[in-house]
């Protein structure tokens, strides 16, 4: 497939990854779009993420190492860290969340290089050239295809939001209590900004032994 290179962007990508053309057929990005790739589809446009800097990473492991241990603890499902494709059909993208949850009794959506469908909980962190997606293009789409909870880790303003889908399928945000955000949709998993924010993140064993898995 041909590919004019049409994109100006801040970083280059690899010879054998020319900038793609302004839209594509969403063949076209799975042909294009491998592992080295980070890059999302939204209705035939190609959105070619910029790398990571150090916090997000060191921010998204955390966060991963976290949930994956209190889900694995409770045998509740899988997590999923970035990387990952979720393919929305009906809005006609193929989103790349930081983080997602799928529970153990809906499985059936994970396939080999995507996930079919909407997560029951996607956690995004939030930089500088993913602000306006992640507050607000995510947060309808998200909402739209039903994902059942949605965080948004802000690293810019040290803050935490988070929301669940109330019985009119609609974005209800969680409102802190006791200094912590309590998930909805994995009852007893709750994030303390304080953990985040402090002087130093507190490590991953302790905010584990707080959660009651260790």
């Amino acid at each position: 497939m041909s590919i004019t290179p049409a994109i100006q962007a801040p970083f280059e990508l690899a010879n054998d990854h020319p900038w793609p053309s302004p839209r594509m057929t969403e063949e076209e990005f799975l042909a294009w779009c491998d592992e080295d790739v980070r890059a999302e589809w939204v209705d035939g446009e190609v959105i070619v993420m910029s790398p990571a800097n150090s916090e997000h990473i060191d921010l998204n492991l955390w966060l991963g190492a976290v949930l994956r241990g209190f889900v694995e603890h409770h045998d509740l499902g899988r997590v999923f860290t970035t990387e990952l494709l979720v393919r929305f059909a009906k809005q006609r993208r193929r989103r790349m969340p930081d983080l997602l949850f799928i529970a153990k009794t809906r499985l059936d959506i994970v396939k080999k290089a995507h996930i079919e469908g909407a997560p029951d909980l996607i956690m995004e962190i939030v930089s500088p050239d993913s602000e306006s997606r992640d507050w607000r293009v995510k947060y309808l789409e998200y909402e739209t295809a039903g994902v059942r909870e949605y965080w948004i880790i802000d690293p810019m303003s040290q803050g935490i939001e988070a929301y669940a889908l109330d019985e009119h399928h609609a974005y209800r945000r969680i409102e802190p209590s006791e200094d912590r955000i309590a998930s909805v949709v994995l009852p007893g998993f709750f994030i303390r900004p304080a953990w985040l924010w402090g002087e130093r993140r507190i490590g991953i064993l302790a905010a584990l032994r707080e959660l009651g898995v260790l």
